[in-house]
């Protein structure tokens, strides 16, 4: 499971820059560069109506691959399109429609099965697991982008888009030899569609301030993406700044995503995971002021680097560790929905943001509102911690 995870980010990762140069050669339009991505977050968001049955369907490795299987099919769509004539609208659409979809069944039933299977294998294996399946996922962070654009260079996008497909055939045909499979619960009914999202946030609190730190994470990550490389073209350094910016942080952010299975059992997990956000937005608010200078902006990056691993791997813990069965795979689910829909939200919305306000002002607001959110979680923990000791009953 860890190695399907590491082919199809890498695949992933190599290939992000091929499809918004294939949109925009073959449409000539730049709104089309986006509308993959738009189409592909549209099943996200709307997951919680359509997928709450399917989620509590893939309890194999099987039946997750046939999923990815669909979504090799929907990022065939293109590059099919392209041997048979000119690229239209509908084509990128349909692509995004259906790996989108894929997507957003996938990723949560793998968290899913990766924890039910680990689980057994003693404490807090479900949580190490997930730690190193982090780590596969940033493993590809560095290096991938970098051999993208040379093969972007040396033969094209669409040979690119081709290789994404492969790659995720690959991560299909790994993940179907998993043998694990998901514990049914005795008496539960197959037809069951599961708890909602919102019931399970509610019955465990704790998981449910993670998650709101998290998605309040997402949403205001493009001031550091789209920021950066504003502020760049800005000074006359076109690429330099979210390029040295994306290079601290990976480079950090893969070290400690290495260290962090062996440590996070050791870390309280919601606190670890306000003090990565408290971190993290103290970085944007550095990165505000530290002016466009290439060396400084690496380094202050690098920071934010540091612990943002260990944030991702204490929720994951802490759903691991709280819930399980059909619960589990719906706070996969919540914390996916939340995290990506506001990353997708934020994007969107980034740019005229960061038009209205400036690049330094977004970066500001956006490390003060982690900073506040980060806060919060604490302050909600110890607020709990406190009124449990208070109302522990006393013994005779």
């Amino acid at each position: 499971m860890l190695s399907t995870t590491f082919v199809v980010w890498w695949g992933q990762r190599m290939t992000a820059v091929a499809m918004p140069l294939v949109a925009l050669a073959a449409t000539h339009s730049p709104w089309a560069t986006g509308l993959v991505g738009g189409m592909a977050g549209l099943p996200l968001v709307t997951s919680p109506w359509w997928a709450r049955r399917g989620w509590q369907r893939l309890m194999s490795g099987r039946a997750v691959a046939l999923v990815l299987v669909a979504q090799v099919l929907g990022l065939l769509i293109v590059p099919g399109t392209a041997l048979a004539g000119p690229v239209r609208w509908p084509a990128l659409a349909a692509t995004g429609l259906v790996s989108g979809a894929a997507s957003a069944l996938a990723g949560p039933a793998q968290r899913g099965l990766l924890a039910e299977i680990a689980e057994p294998l003693g404490p807090y294996a479900a949580a190490r697991a997930l730690a190193w399946q982090d780590f596969a996922h940033r493993a590809s962070m560095i290096v991938a982008p970098a051999l993208g654009a040379v093969a972007v260079t040396a033969w094209g996008p669409v040979p690119l888009l081709w290789c994404e497909a492969a790659g995720v055939s690959v991560g299909a045909i790994l993940i179907a030899t998993v043998r694990g499979r998901v514990r049914h619960v005795p008496g539960a009914a197959k037809a069951e569609p599961g708890p909602t999202m919102r019931a399970v946030l509610r019955r465990y609190p704790s998981i449910a301030v993670a998650v709101a730190m998290d998605g309040i994470g997402g949403l205001v990550w493009f001031a550091f993406t789209l920021g950066l490389a504003v502020r760049g073209a800005e000074s006359h350094q076109p690429g330099a700044l979210i390029a040295a910016g994306m290079t601290g942080y990976g480079v950090t952010s893969v070290i400690a995503a290495l260290v962090c299975p062996r440590l996070l059992h050791r870390l309280p997990w919601l606190a670890t995971t306000a003090t990565a956000y408290v971190v993290l937005g103290s970085t944007f608010a550095a990165l505000a002021v530290c002016g466009p200078s290439v060396p400084v902006v690496a380094a202050v990056a690098a920071v934010g680097g540091c612990l943002t691993p260990f944030g991702n791997a204490a929720l994951d813990a802490l759903i691991s560790a709280r819930t399980s069965g059909a619960e589990r795979r719906t706070a996969f689910a919540a914390s996916a929905f939340v995290h990506d829909g506001a990353v997708s939200v934020g994007l969107v919305a980034g740019g005229t943001v960061i038009g209205l306000a400036g690049s330094t002002a977004t970066l500001a607001v956006a490390g003060v509102l982690q900073v506040a959110a980060g806060l919060a979680g604490l302050g909600w923990r110890l607020h709990r911690r406190t009124s449990r000791r208070r109302v522990a009953p006393v013994l005779p």
